[in-house]
């Protein structure tokens, strides 16, 4: 396959242009797309590149792998840094159930295994604290409803009471 042939050259990318070869296409039996052969490679400049043309990320191969499994199992940390800054699923699984997390904890690449549970917790506290937000909005909006209720009330009731006159004479007035 061409991409085997990718060096950081653009002498390289250009041939693969010229080639005509397609983002999300698998040119093989394995269903490996270019983005599965740069992560598997360790090339992010490539990566990228497949990114920026529209390559399906999260497309997964044969073996359920998608990139992301690809970089874990080789020890690529500025693969899997661009493809979490692209939003790709980290969660996916290939099809023995195993993250690229996961993986990369089986090949002994504890940097990248360190990283992707930093990524998942972190996604996990934007989670809590976008519902924290969301539910202390409905909260503040529910507060003020029922101060405006509360209000409205309070102006429709009428009130009787006594006020001393300028001349030392009490009245009494109703308000409504």
């Amino acid at each position: 396959m061409l991409l085997f042939d990718y060096n950081a050259e653009p002498a390289g990318v250009s041939h693969l242009l010229e080639s005509g070869t397609e983002v999300n296409v698998a040119p093989d039996a394995f269903v490996q797309s270019p983005a599965h052969l740069a992560a598997h490679g360790g090339h992010a400049f490539f990566l990228l590149w497949q990114q920026q043309t529209g390559a399906n990320l999260n497309q997964q191969d044969w073996l359920g792998e998608a990139p992301i499994h690809k970089a874990a199992k080789v020890g690529s940390l500025e693969c899997l840094a661009l493809l979490v800054a692209s939003r790709v699923s980290i969660d996916l699984r290939n099809n023995n159930g195993k993250t690229a997390e996961d993986l990369a904890w089986d090949f002994g690449f504890l940097e990248c295994a360190q990283f992707l549970v930093a990524v998942k917790n972190g996604q996990k506290r934007e989670n809590v604290t976008q519902f924290t937000c969301v539910q202390r909005d409905k909260d503040e909006d529910l507060l003020t409803d029922a101060a405006r209720q509360k209000r409205t009330c309070e102006n429709k009731r009428s009130t009787s009471q006594k006020r001393m006159k300028p001349n030392g004479m009490l009245t009494q007035v109703l308000f409504t």
